[in-house]
């Protein structure tokens, strides 16, 4: 592998900025990290949300398959001057990232499936779940409804955050693709694909544009899309994304 495996590429990732961390990894491979943001998230305040947590804080489990709405909670329970040690319950999540955001505030994770994904989430959950357990899903308001269809079980659902598009991105990342050579874009989740389907992708369809996913569910949305998918990591996050495109491009060399 050479030292800089990356340099002279351009790569773009398109998520929320909570997603944004790997971008100094790019810049140690030598490679160009920019970040053109196509969805953010706003957090779904209700009047009833002190009473959500104290139902919350009694329940077997708490799950998570995003960073976002971890973030969200633990604004909630900071609003409402809960601590993470009230919690009676176990917490599942979804997500390496996931995962370390939750332990990083407090909270033990007890269980993560083997790949990162609500649909393999439901096959594996319910072997360790127990008996008829409470659970409580945690969620942005557009998440699909995998885990309520999917667990044997049934389960709460708290809408904390809703995913918005975020369209001041739309023309600075157009006009990169229309002057960078080969950019690689980066897809972490279905709803950027959507705003980059949407208002992007119909205006560059003659621009060398690679794409990468991260996960089959992001995969199948650049799919339906029309859109090629050149790197896809076995493991679901973003630093094995770059592994990925290290790889690829370190072949190519």
């Amino acid at each position: 592998m050479h030292n800089f495996p990356l340099r002279g590429i351009t790569v773009v990732v398109t998520g929320t900025k909570i997603t944004t961390s790997i971008l100094s990894k790019v810049h140690s491979l030598g490679g160009e990290a920019l970040a053109y943001p196509l969805i953010d998230t706003k957090e779904i305040i209700e009047p009833y949300d002190h009473i959500q947590i104290q139902m919350a804080r009694n329940l077997d489990w708490l799950i998570f398959t995003s960073q976002n709405a971890v973030k969200v909670f633990i604004d909630k329970l900071r609003r409402n001057s809960v601590k993470p040690t009230e919690f009676k319950g176990k917490i599942a999540a979804v997500g390496k990232k996931t995962a370390e955001l939750l332990e990083y505030h407090g909270f033990q994770v007890n269980f993560m499936p083997s790949v990162y994904s609500a649909d393999v989430f439901v096959k594996e959950f319910p072997d360790i779940a127990g008996n008829n357990p409470r659970c409580l899903f945690v969620r942005g308001k557009k998440a699909k409804d995998t885990l309520k269809k999917g667990l044997p079980f049934r389960i709460k659902e708290w809408n904390v955050y809703e995913t918005v598009e975020n369209l001041a991105t739309v023309d600075p990342l157009m006009h990169l693709i229309q002057t960078v050579e080969r950019p690689i874009i980066i897809f972490a989740s279905p709803s950027a694909v959507d705003v980059y389907a949407q208002h992007i992708a119909p205006f560059t369809k003659d621009q060398n544009v690679k794409y990468a996913a991260i996960g089959h569910i992001t995969e199948a949305a650049l799919h339906r899309n029309g859109l090629d998918v050149t790197y896809k990591p076995k493991t679901y996050t973003m630093e094995s994304v770059i592994e990925e495109i290290v790889k690829k491009e370190d072949a190519n060399q």
